[in-house]
């Protein structure tokens, strides 16, 4: 389980929703390999935690190959829910921690490992800090890298803010997607998430975002403040890149900064080349 992989990596969000309906929810490629044991090369395991409404078959199905061609012991889980087998990530985000807490603890306990490193998208990149700060993660996490992640909330395009305005609409949004209720930007979860500071001593925090975000709104909300962190956006890397919320996990460029934040002794230069909403490239 240690010997170099060669998978196939297809930079397509088409491509990742159709595995998902072949094989709902199950394991991307290269992931959940429990007789995996780290390398000197890579020592700390990598968690990937997938988005609101999505599951680690359809927003992993890029990444998990691509680490795993690169030498790191993956791993990957579905929690806050599973609507259809499909639809993930709708429960309240306290209690999606808890889950990722108890899913760290089996990953360090198969592999050796005294820490992971932690990738996730939107609720994913957001979630893991809750854990990191309120649960003890903070001890078991080296890296947490988030692909326009939720730091501070969205108002999707005004769609949140329009909510609060409406007697009633916010008690209807937290009944059917917790989750959702949750990432509205001023919640009462986000104000305790990030009372007192975005980051947590001892973990380093890298934020990729996309300035076409529409889920993520505004985009910069997605940016975190503190040290040991690194924001940037992709379109810095790659002017050519069209990436918005959903592509972003298949898109080569934001995914080359993922290795280059997990690794950044190895760190590689971009390939700029045009970059696909809604399909990645």
């Amino acid at each position: 389980s240690t010997a170099a992989a060669s998978l196939p990596v297809l930079y397509s969000f088409p491509a990742g929703l159709a595995a998902d309906a072949l094989h709902p929810g199950a394991a991307p490629p290269g992931a959940n390999d429990w007789s995996c044991r780290p390398t000197a090369a890579h020592p700390r395991p990598v968690v990937l935690v997938h988005g609101t409404f999505e599951n680690m078959t359809n927003n992993w199905n890029a990444l998990a190959p691509l680490l795993k061609n690169d030498g790191y012991c993956v791993f990957a889980l579905n929690y806050g829910g599973m609507l259809a087998g499909h639809i993930g990530a709708t429960g309240r985000i306290p209690a999606s921690a808890r889950e990722l807490a108890g899913f760290v603890d089996r990953v360090r306990a198969a592999t050796g490992a005294a820490k992971v490193d932690i990738v996730g998208h939107s609720q994913g990149g957001m979630m893991p800090r809750w854990y990191v700060k309120f649960l003890g993660g903070a001890a078991k996490v080296g890296r947490l890298v988030g692909l326009a992640p939720s730091n501070h909330g969205t108002t999707l395009d005004g769609i949140a803010t329009l909510a609060g305005l409406i007697p009633g609409a916010r008690d209807v949004t937290g009944a059917l997607c917790g989750a959702c209720e949750d990432q509205f930007a001023g919640s009462a979860f986000l104000r305790q998430l990030n009372a007192g500071g975005d980051t947590v001593p001892g973990v380093a925090y890298t934020v990729i975002a996309t300035a076409y975000d529409t889920v993520v709104t505004p985009y910069a909300s997605a940016f975190l403040s503190g040290p040991a962190v690194t924001n940037t956006t992709i379109q810095r890397k790659c002017i050519l890149d069209a990436s918005e919320h959903v592509a972003l996990p298949y898109d080569h460029v934001a995914l080359r900064e993922v290795l280059n934040a997990l690794d950044p002794a190895h760190a590689r230069g971009t390939i700029c080349t045009p970059i696909a909403p809604l399909v990645g490239g």
